[in-house]
């Protein structure tokens, strides 16, 4: 029903030859705003992993590049889950720049699996409550 929404700054080092923030540096962000948006929650990924036995596997990772950001730039983070599963989660990202412009889009697929047995845990339903609080269709955005 709501977006996670903070900043992330421009190190020098996230520069890359080209001139803009390199491609490595969205991946980042990316962990960065799920931690956030965990933490936004109420749960920490510390305590997932120890009170269940739960591990947050990512699956899969997609970025659209739409413009480029430079050291002079503000990045304004917009974090969301897209759809709840059984034993998985979309999250859904939005990064602009200090004029409100688009500057990239991403999508993550986060699988929840057992620590023990490595395969998918339907523990993470118990979290399913905490999730629904930041669950915002693509109709709704």
């Amino acid at each position: 029903m709501q977006k996670l929404k903070f900043q992330e700054p421009v190190y020098t080092y996230h520069i890359d030859f080209v001139g803009h923030v390199n491609n490595i540096i969205y991946v980042q962000w990316l962990e960065n705003a799920r931690v956030k948006l965990i933490e936004a929650m109420g749960l920490s990924i510390s305590q997932i992993a120890v009170d269940d036995d739960i591990l947050p596997i990512i699956t899969e990772t997609n970025i659209q590049y739409k413009k480029p950001f430079f050291l002079s730039n503000e990045v304004h983070v917009e974090v969301w889950v897209s759809e709840i599963f059984n034993v998985s989660a979309n999250f859904k990202f939005r990064f602009r720049n200090e004029k409100g412009e688009i500057c990239s889009i991403a999508q993550q697929k986060v699988l929840f699996i057992d620590r023990a047995t490595q395969r998918p845990s339907r523990k993470f339903l118990k979290y399913r409550e905490k999730f629904e609080k930041y669950l915002l269709e693509d109709s709704d955005i």
